[in-house]
């Protein structure tokens, strides 16, 4: 895009930007009595629409949607969002080996709006067509059939994928000319480390699964941080502490749910200096960031509301607000 076009593309998304949600109407959202009252809440606000029924999953399917359509009424090259979405695309491979090499139909979720239908990506599962996906997955699915059918290791078949997943928005980062999706990539995959070595350690997993499972990263060691999750969770925040993720530390030795909200919020924090970027693409990538965030917030509020959480155990799992 030309500057003149990140102008315009800029000055239409501060405007969207107003209609974001805060930090008080999240407040409001909560100090709603109900899941129907939340709903009703979301349509005052212009979620869903008026053909969309009064219905969580529909109304926030809707806002998804909406997300995707502004970015093309302003002829934005679509492409450059494709690392944002890494995380569904693979997930979809992942279901689609987990099906055929399993048998049990229906038995996994397939993200829709992926640039491969889930029956294609069943078929080229189902005939080992590895050369029709793209080139950063081709070799993930070789291995993660191979290994599901060989060992019936459904968690091998994840950590191959998940780490599959991490090299890729790692890759996109460095491609990339734009300093946003770079920042975001080194955040997602530094972020991705930290939960597999806290998980690998609840679970006791051994080095080499942690070796096997994390993704190189440019502000983390992950040889370091596995040996810190082999010595206990006091060496793991001690680690982040060294390593410029002391609000991690924080987070871990407060509560799970707290340490949770600090991995999506570290992606806010950092897209936040967008807000006052005139000329380029980060404003554009920070408001897609910013919307799925507050979806995501908005989703955790009403599974919340409906499983009878009290309004300060929800105030623990909501994420950080964009504006």
């Amino acid at each position: 895009m030309s500057k003149t076009q990140y102008t315009y593309a800029v000055a239409r998304i501060r405007a969207l930007e107003v209609s974001l949600f805060s930090a008080s109407t999240i407040e409001q959202l909560i100090a709603c009595k109900d899941v129907e009252s939340c709903l009703r809440f979301l349509q005052d606000k212009g979620w869903g629409g008026t053909d969309v029924p009064m219905d969580a999953d529909a109304i926030l399917t809707r806002e998804r949607e909406k997300i995707w359509e502004t970015m093309e009424e302003m002829h934005v090259d679509m492409d450059v969002f494709n690392v944002l979405s890494y995380t569904n695309w693979f997930h979809n491979l992942k279901a689609a080996v987990k099906e055929v090499c399993t048998g049990k139909s229906g038995a996994n979720i397939f993200y829709e709006g992926t640039p491969i239908p889930k029956e294609e990506m069943l078929r080229i599962i189902k005939e080992k067509d590895y050369k029709a996906l793209p080139e950063n997955m081709q070799t993930a699915a070789e291995e993660a059939v191979e290994a599901l059918l060989h060992s019936g290791d459904g968690q091998l078949c994840d950590i191959i994928i998940d780490r599959a997943t991490m090299e890729a928005i790692k890759e996109a980062g460095r491609a990339s000319k734009d300093d946003i999706i770079r920042d975001y990539a080194e955040s997602t995959v530094a972020v991705a480390n930290i939960k597999i070595a806290v998980r690998a350690l609840k679970t006791a997993k051994s080095l080499e699964f942690m070796q096997r499972a994390m993704a190189p990263c440019d502000s983390l060691n992950v040889d370091g941080l596995a040996r810190a999750a082999l010595a206990g969770m006091d060496s793991i925040i001690e680690y982040l502490n060294g390593n410029g993720y002391a609000a991690g530390a924080e987070a871990l030795k407060e509560s799970p749910s707290a340490f949770e909200r600090w991995c999506d919020n570290r992606i806010i924090q950092t897209i936040k200096p967008q807000k006052t970027n005139p000329f380029s693409l980060g404003p554009l990538v920070a408001y897609v960031i910013a919307r799925e965030n507050e979806i995501k917030t908005v989703r955790i509020i009403l599974t919340c509301k409906q499983n009878g959480l009290s309004d300060d155990s929800i105030r623990e799992r909501v994420r950080e607000m964009y504006v």
